[in-house]
């Protein structure tokens, strides 16, 4: 029995799905993976299901009704990891722009003493591969403005690579998380740092997805920036 799992959510991910479990399977490091499909047209879950008879009691399939954003895929996720023993929960994309060979270096930090590890892109420098010039800057200006509204010291408060101990999750109350799109991720580290846990940024190289297609909007950046100002004042008026 592994002590951690990888979350991943999944809509439309056949192309990379098969691949991306196989890469975590294949680290020194035992990890379980828990695909969370949000019903995909592309039949995604399929493969998976393929994938449960060879990787049994490791790979499990969490299916949704519908496509309801990512936070709120990776709530449900985290629900059904803390139904079981797991002492270390992960959240990764799907389309390798997360590199697998990272998992045990976020695992190793949290085990050395960090509550939250994170996969950051900006810790030394801008370590990003195959994005547009435009997008960095949206997404390197956007983690400038959080740590200026929140006064997080976190670099990259939108990364989605992150490993959780199990007792930030017992600690966040998932059921009030609002946010389902670029912002949870913010709200998700802004809610470990109010409670006082230890964040530390582990750096990665972020590489652009090279099959499949972003689910990347300008809903979901809008969200991020008015999000932001909410969190920050609705945790003033809390004191």
């Amino acid at each position: 029995m592994s002590d951690a799992i990888v979350i991943i959510p999944t809509y439309n991910e056949i192309e990379n799905v098969e691949s991306i479990i196989r890469a975590v399977f294949s680290q020194p490091k035992e990890f379980h993976v828990l695909i969370v499909d949000d019903n995909s047209p592309d039949k995604t879950a399929v493969t998976v299901k393929r994938l449960q008879q060879e990787f049994k009691d490791q790979l499990f399939l969490l299916e949704r009704k519908e496509k309801s954003g990512l936070g709120s895929a990776y709530i449900a996720g985290f629900e059904w990891a803390l139904e079981k023993s797991y002492q270390y929960i992960f959240e990764m994309d799907a389309d390798f722009s997360h590199n697998p060979d990272d998992l045990s270096r976020l695992y190793n930090a949290c085990v050395a003493g960090a509550d939250v590890a994170v996969g950051s892109r900006y810790v030394k420098g801008i370590t990003v591969v195959n994005w547009p010039l435009s997008r960095i800057l949206l997404s390197y200006g956007a983690s400038r403005y959080v740590r200026l509204i929140t006064r997080m010291k976190v670099k990259d408060s939108t990364a989605g690579f992150i490993c959780y101990k199990r007792t930030v999750l017992e600690a966040i109350n998932l059921k009030k998380i609002e946010f389902v799109g670029y912002a949870f991720q913010i709200e998700m580290k802004f809610k470990a740092h109010k409670k006082g846990f230890k964040i530390v940024e582990i750096p990665v190289i972020f590489k652009d997805r090279t099959k499949g297609k972003s689910k990347m909007s300008g809903g979901i950046i809008t969200e991020a920036i008015f999000g932001v100002v909410s969190l920050k004042l609705k945790s003033l008026f809390a004191k």
